[in-house]
């Protein structure tokens, strides 16, 4: 049995749109090769999507569903808005996690060891 003709039109225009998971994955990558910290706003302004669902989306990409990625978060330093320094102000980098791999080790019988392999990326 075929599809029919529209249903096959929406599935090639889903395939085309990103997900705003995979837009601020793609976005904190390319920063976070060259060393930058965003904060929500940067963020914000950057993808022009809210700040609170950046923030979700960001907790998912933790998951390992999504890619499991490590994200690091730490204080911004002296920020200041309108002529006065602002509350905490946190800045979020995202990286790809290590996975490694075990094997066990054949050095002696039930006594074996789990030797770490090389990391794969």
């Amino acid at each position: 049995m075929r599809k029919s003709k529209k249903i096959r039109k929406e599935n090639a225009r889903r395939s085309l749109l990103r997900t705003q998971r995979e837009v601020l994955r793609d976005v904190m990558l390319s920063a976070g090769e060259c060393g930058a910290w965003l904060t929500l706003q940067e963020l914000a302004r950057l993808t022009q999507y809210g700040e609170a669902s950046i923030s979700a989306q960001l907790r998912h990409l933790r998951k390992p569903q999504y890619g499991g990625f490590a994200l690091e978060k730490r204080q911004r330093e002296g920020v200041v808005v309108r002529g006065r320094e602002s509350g905490t102000v946190w800045e979020y980098q995202l990286r790809r996690k290590i996975r490694r791999t075990f094997q066990r080790a054949s050095m002696r019988g039930w006594g074996e060891r789990l030797a770490a392999m090389p990391a794969v990326c």
